[in-house]
């Protein structure tokens, strides 16, 4: 059965109970006989992403009480992907689900109207709009906005991952305890999102792409006061999207998810992104393995217009003087599907027609369709005997000498194990990482290999080495890359049979992942092959390894 709001949840006299004990919380007669309009905010203490939130649902209240709604706030959780590295990230990917379902809960079980989402980092933004595709009311998606970048490092701004690569530096003597200890305190100046054009950022401006957000309203830095203003405005707009009849899934569609894809190939996305679109896919009834159909479709065509951190030494705030995302979608018009609409009550191609180019666009920062960075070299999904349901990778932030890479394996049944022989001087240059049993079902929760990426960097190995694994990456990772082995190995996946010094290739312009072992061999292995027993043996995380999906199909619930 389909959730639709039940106004008559308080309207008298049959429903006074309801009304009484709004009344408790402040709400007076007339605030009852207008549009009830939940704001879900992720706001705390702990996320330098959502710090600000707090601030920003105060001006979406006053938009709400303008158009002539009433506001009734609410928390939902969120977790920092950077302090939850190693441990701690077992945890991360579940949360998303965890975000959806409450806030589809706490909108069914008080019959709320609409819904307006405060967040900005990677798990909570892709969880939100889950739930906006479930519930299928009006919605509108509210980012914090961006931090800026710290002080230079190695040629760009360093962010909070620089940390691990400046452990790698310290290692060999490059930089001092009191550089480490400097950074530390410069890396990350301000609240927001992480400076750089990671998960949490991509899928901001996706959220954009797709309609969910104001035009313009992804890439406004947490600290600016347009940030303000456009949280004011998109509490007038939920209003008026009640009104007017407009639900989450009149916006969000197969036709929209084709143009996050697209965005996040010119624009040098996050990995993580797949994951979430896929997920979204599954929530709107679509099938899942479409949005994979869409990168394969895209992932060779799409031209690169726009290059900050971590594959440029630009970062948020230049993106933002050069127009934003919203710039980006106006040079990227001609490839979207400009009929989709928005939560602003106008189509893609409409909102283009209205503005204007950015008066000062750093063309190296966005370029125009006719003159791109690069053409086909966003996100690249490989298939091959080692991932038959494919894998991921990120030809952008890969250097163009290492996008066709053989070397030997050295195998790890967990991240610990990989960090410890980085860090124990055991890699060498040739070396194909393989790290597996991180996947939705074997981490479980699909942890990201970024310190081990980092550590590589920093230790000198990046373009040398490579890592292969049924886990996750950060949208910040450079190197030589695949993630989203599928199967996995929890799964029975073939990345389960891979022994130490077997022969690997990764072909990225061919799109294809090789394990040179006859297929026979590889039988006969998965026949030998013992899976670790679960991490977890209780609680939240036991289930979710349990009832998780694979990558391939999004890590939902099931």
């Amino acid at each position: 059965m389909a959730f639709t709001p039940n106004r008559n949840m308080v309207k008298c006299p049959e429903n006074c109970n309801h009304r009484a004990l709004y009344k408790g919380v402040g709400l007076s007669d007339q605030d009852l006989e207008r549009p009830m309009i939940g704001i879900a905010n992720s706001w705390n203490e702990i996320v330098p992403g959502h710090y600000n939130l707090r601030q920003v649902s105060e001006y979406v209240r006053r938009g709400i009480y303008r158009a002539g709604g009433t506001a009734v706030e609410f928390g939902t959780i969120a977790a920092c992907d950077g302090i939850a590295q190693g441990d701690g990230m077992f945890a991360i990917l579940p949360t998303r689900d965890l975000i959806a379902s409450s806030i589809e809960m706490m909108v069914m079980a008080h019959s709320l109207d609409a819904i307006v989402l405060l967040g900005s980092c990677d798990k909570i933004i892709p969880g939100m709009l889950m739930a906006a595709a479930r519930l299928d009311i009006p919605a509108i998606l509210v980012p914090g906005g961006p931090m800026m970048g710290g002080d230079v490092l190695d040629g760009r701004c360093s962010d909070s991952t620089s940390m691990s690569e400046a452990v790698g530096l310290l290692k060999k003597g490059k930089i001092t305890e009191s550089e480490l200890y400097r950074m530390e305190e410069a890396c990350v100046p301000t609240c927001g999102s992480c400076s750089f054009f990671g998960s949490a950022n991509t899928m901001c401006a996706l959220s954009e792409v797709m309609g969910l957000t104001p035009s313009g309203g992804a890439s406004i830095p947490a600290f600016y006061n347009d940030r303000l203003r456009m949280a004011e405005y998109a509490g007038e707009r939920i209003v008026k999207l009640v009104e007017d009849g407009i639900t989450a899934r009149d916006i969000l569609n197969e036709k929209s998810i084709e143009n996050a894809v697209i965005l996040t190939n010119a624009a040098g996305g996050s990995t993580n992104t797949i994951i979430h679109l896929t997920a979204l896919a599954y929530e709107l009834g679509l099938r899942p393995e479409m949005v994979t159909e869409l990168f394969e479709k895209h992932g060779s065509d799409v031209p690169q217009v726009m290059k900050i951190n971590p594959s440029a030494i630009a970062n948020t705030d230049d993106l933002y003087k050069s127009g934003g995302i919203r710039q980006v979608i106006r040079e990227l018009m001609p490839i979207l599907n400009s009929d989709c609409m928005t939560v602003d009550g106008m189509t893609l191609a409409e909102i283009a027609a209205a503005g204007e180019d950015a008066p000062h666009i750093d063309r190296n920062v966005i370029r125009p369709l006719s003159d791109p960075f690069s053409v086909g070299n966003g996100l690249a999904v490989l298939r091959g005997n080692l991932a038959p349901e494919g894998c991921i990778t990120k030809p952008a932030a890969i250097l163009p000498e290492m996008r066709d890479f053989t070397g030997k394996a050295k195998v790890f049944d967990s991240e610990e194990d990989a960090i410890r022989a980085i860090l124990g001087d055991e890699i060498k240059e040739g070396d194909v990482l393989v790290i597996r049993y991180e996947g939705p079902k074997g981490g479980p929760g699909m942890r990201e290999m970024c310190n081990a990426m980092k550590y590589l960097h920093g230790l000198g190995l990046g373009a040398s080495t490579a890592i292969v694994t049924d886990g996750r990456f950060s949208g910040t990772n450079n190197g030589c890359f695949v993630g989203h082995i599928s199967p996995e190995a929890a799964e029975g996946g073939p990345i389960a049979a891979v022994r130490d010094g077997d022969v690997i290739r990764i072909n990225i312009p061919g799109r294809e992942i090789t394990v040179f072992v006859e297929e026979e061999i590889l039988k006969e292995r998965m026949k030998e092959v013992k899976t670790p027993p679960p991490r977890f043996t209780s609680g939240y995380l036991k289930f979710y390894g349990e009832h998780a999906t694979g990558a391939a199909r999004g890590a939902v619930l099931m």
